[in-house]
């Protein structure tokens, strides 16, 4: 798993689950102070990601962009597109609940890098059907660079390349981001800027969103959820309420603009 030239071991579910297991070391490690501020994994100066929400009862002023839209921009403008033939985390971990075959989109020059028995380019419009096939299959995309990745796909400190990874929150391996102390969460995975995650009085406790996120960032309390700070308003708490008293809003018309420009300050795919 660790460089261009073990990708290939990616093959092997009992390789990933030992690469797997290292990768969570990393992030529990972070919390020790002597690691806190230097830590490669959770330095901002090597990763700057954000989830997009995906729920389709999002709502938004009228005429407000919605989250994919900022995907859907990266891969129009995209110089390469490359798509990884399976998503290692699931397989690894025998993912029952989402489709493995669904893997990282990568974007840019340097998305050519990664192993290409493993990964293929294809076009803008074959880039923008996989990424609709995760979100129907209820993946959450998260976009932008990320240090780990000088493991995943051995492409060191890219400049050039995009990340997009379809997660899901029972194998990848944002879930080990709640290890993180949340100072350091808040600079290299910070939440959408306009993004709010309300609970209404629909809520009946029942803590079916509690199981749902992958960073254990709610709890019931007085039969009503609260999300605490590490929420990152994904969106996967809102799908999962059988009642729909959770509810995801954009209340920040500019967030789109504000976090293309972000990202294009860290990472160039063009």
């Amino acid at each position: 798993m660790f460089g261009k030239a073990n990708l290939e071991l990616t093959r092997n579910p009992w390789l990933m689950r030992r690469g797997r297991d290292l990768v969570e070391l990393g992030f529990r490690l972070s919390r020790l102070p002597v690691l806190r501020r230097v830590h490669p994994w959770t330095s901002p100066e090597g990763t700057d990601m954000r989830w997009l929400p995906v729920n389709r009862d999002l709502a938004a002023p009228q005429g407000t962009p919605l989250p994919l839209d900022l995907l859907d921009r990266f891969i129009g403008e995209a110089s390469h597109r490359v798509v990884l033939e399976y998503c290692g985390c699931r397989r690894a971990s025998r993912c029952r609940h989402y489709p493995e075959e669904v893997g990282c989109l990568l974007l840019g020059d340097d998305a050519l890098r990664a192993a290409p028995s493993l990964s293929r380019e294809v076009d803008a419009e074959e880039a923008r059907a996989h990424a609709a096939r995760a979100v129907e299959a209820g993946l959450v995309p998260a976009v932008g660079t990320a240090r780990v990745d000088d493991l995943v796909f051995g492409v060191k400190r890219p400049s050039r390349m995009l990340t997009v990874c379809f997660c899901c929150e029972c194998c990848c391996l944002g879930r080990y981001l709640r290890h993180v102390p949340l100072d350091s969460l808040e600079a290299i995975f910070p939440r959408l800027p306009g993004v709010e995650v309300r609970v209404n009085d629909d809520c009946d406790g029942c803590g079916a969103c509690v199981d749902r996120c992958y960073l254990g960032a709610i709890e019931v309390v007085g039969g009503r959820a609260e999300h605490s700070g590490y929420c990152r308003a994904c969106g996967r708490c809102a799908a999962a309420c059988p009642r729909g008293a959770v509810e995801v809003v954009l209340n920040e018309p500019g967030f789109l603009e504000d976090t293309y420009r972000r990202i294009r300050s860290r990472v160039d795919p063009t």
